[in-house]
C-alpha cells in the first residue's frame, strides 16, 4: 500500500524531550505515532470498510474473532420444582 506522510505541529521542546526518554526505554517517536493512527483508523474506520480496503491492497483477511456461546437466557421459561411446573 503507497504510504502518506502526516504532519502535525507539535512543540519543538515537548517533541525533543519525548524522543529522549522513550530513546532511554528503546522507543521510537514516529513507530509510536504510526501505532496512533493505525488505533485511529482501527476506532474510526468502519470495519467492513477495513476489510474491503485490505483486500483490495491483496492483504488476507484477519481471521473473525469467535464468541464464546453465550447461555440461553432464563427470563420467560416456567420454572419447574421437583417435576412440577411452579
Amino acid at each position: 500500500m503507497k504510504k502518506a506522510m502526516v504532519n502535525v505541529p507539535f512543540d519543538e521542546e515537548k517533541l525533543a524531550a519525548a524522543r529522549l526518554y522513550m530513546k532511554q526505554k528503546d522507543l521510537s517517536f514516529e513507530d509510536e505515532m504510526i501505532r496512533a493512527a493505525e488505533a485511529l483508523y482501527g476506532k474510526y474506520v468502519p470495519a467492513n470498510v477495513r476489510e474491503f480496503i485490505d483486500l483490495r491492497a491483496g492483504q488476507p483477511k484477519a481471521p473473525a474473532k469467535k464468541k464464546p456461546p453465550r447461555p440461553s437466557s432464563a427470563v420467560g421459561t416456567e420454572s419447574v420444582v421437583d417435576g412440577d411446573k411452579a
